[in-house]
C-alpha cells in the first residue's frame, strides 16, 4: 500500500460483537478481504482457529466462499433491519450451517494453564459453518436482535450489537466514525459563531 492511510483503512474490525457481524464489517470503507492472507489474518483475528493456527490450505477459492457468504448475511441482517425477508440468503445460510464446524479440545500448555486447540486443522467448509451458525443464533435469539444498530455515521454501513449500558451506542467505533461526527459538529459551531 502506498501510503499510510491507505493501510489504516484496510485494518481489520472486530468490534461488532458477533463474528458474523464482523465479517459484514470487511467490505467498508473497501473490501479488506482482498488476498487469502487477509482471509488467514481476519480467520484468526475473529477468532473462528486459535492462534497460530496454521491455514496453509486456504485458497482464492476460501475467499470467494467468505465474499458470498458474507453477502448472504447481509442480506439477512439489513433484512431484519429494514423489517423485509431475505429468503434467498436465509436459505443458503441454513444450507451453509448444516455443515459441522471445526472440533474444539482442550490441552495443557507446559505450564499447566488449559488453552483451546483444534483436533484437526479446519477446511473451508467447516469455518464457514461456524460463521453461518452465529447468523443463525444472532437472528434467532430475540433480545439479540432487538440489540442490532446500524452505525448513525455518515454513509457507514456497518451493523453491531448495542451492549452498551442504556443502549444508547451510536456509532461502530466512537474513535473513528463518533470522532468524525464530533469534529463535524465542532466545524458546524465554528461556522455559526463566524457568521
Amino acid at each position: 500500500m502506498a501510503s499510510g492511510t491507505a493501510t489504516a483503512s484496510c485494518e481489520l474490525r472486530f468490534a461488532s460483537g458477533r463474528i458474523c457481524l464482523d465479517l459484514l464489517t470487511t467490505t467498508h470503507p473497501e473490501e479488506r478481504l482482498d488476498s487469502v492472507d487477509r482471509l488467514r489474518a481476519w480467520i484468526a483475528g475473529a477468532g473462528l482457529v486459535p492462534a497460530g493456527t496454521p491455514l496453509a490450505g486456504a485458497t482464492p477459492g476460501w475467499l470467494s466462499a467468505f465474499c458470498e457468504l458474507r453477502g448472504h448475511i447481509g442480506q439477512l441482517v439489513h433484512g431484519e433491519l429494514d423489517g423485509r425477508s431475505a429468503d434467498g440468503a436465509l436459505a443458503r445460510v441454513n444450507a451453509v450451517a448444516e455443515g459441522v464446524p471445526p472440533a474444539l479440545c482442550a490441552v495443557r500448555r507446559e505450564d499447566g494453564v488449559l488453552v483451546r486447540r483444534l483436533r484437526a486443522v479446519p477446511g473451508c467448509e467447516e469455518l464457514l459453518a461456524a460463521l453461518a451458525r452465529d447468523a443463525i443464533e444472532l437472528l434467532t435469539d430475540p433480545a439479540a436482535r432487538a440489540s442490532l444498530r446500524r452505525c448513525e455515521g455518515d454513509n457507514c454501513p456497518i451493523v453491531y450489537l448495542d451492549t452498551s449500558r442504556g443502549r444508547r451506542r451510536r456509532w461502530c467505533s466512537s474513535e473513528v466514525c463518533g470522532n468524525r461526527e464530533r469534529v463535524a459538529r465542532h466545524r458546524r459551531r465554528a461556522a455559526l459563531a463566524r457568521a
